[in-house]
């Protein structure tokens, strides 16, 4: 699970993305094991949900170059893109309302394009977060 947004920009709507992997740590009671792997340029928690093992990526690179890390990380834990599912923001959807989109193309966002070119696939499955418009 990929959160999508711009490391240094924390805290804002676009990277809202990593605001819900954060979430999602403490849900999952793993908040205290977030780590730097220095192998995909990315914070890194491990997980486990439902019997599934989890791996949560938060990208320490600009938004537009967030596939680097996630094709890295996806080839050190041996993920196939249909394994990954990419949070981001979505301007065209309401602040807080959530949609899941499976597959399909990037619909203008610069870190899903990232990941598609990096990865070389569009499979991934694509949690959008509402962020609305300024």
């Amino acid at each position: 699970v990929a959160g999508l947004g711009n490391y240094g920009l924390r805290g804002t709507r676009h990277s809202v993305g990593m605001a819900v992997l954060d979430r999602l740590a403490r849900q999952l009671s793993v908040a205290e094991g977030w780590r730097v792997d220095r192998r995909c340029c990315a914070d890194v928690a491990l997980a486990a949900a439902h019997g599934l093992e989890l791996v949560l990526l938060k990208p320490r690179r600009l938004m537009n170059i967030n596939g680097l890390s996630v094709a890295s990380a996806a080839e050190i834990y041996n993920l196939r893109p249909q394994d990954i599912y990419l949070v981001h923001d979505d301007l065209d959807k309401a602040l807080g309302k959530v949609a899941i989109k499976l597959g399909g193309s990037a619909r203008g966002h610069n870190g899903v394009r990232s990941c598609i070119s990096a990865l070389h696939s569009n499979e991934m499955t694509r949690l959008r977060v509402g962020i609305g418009r300024p």
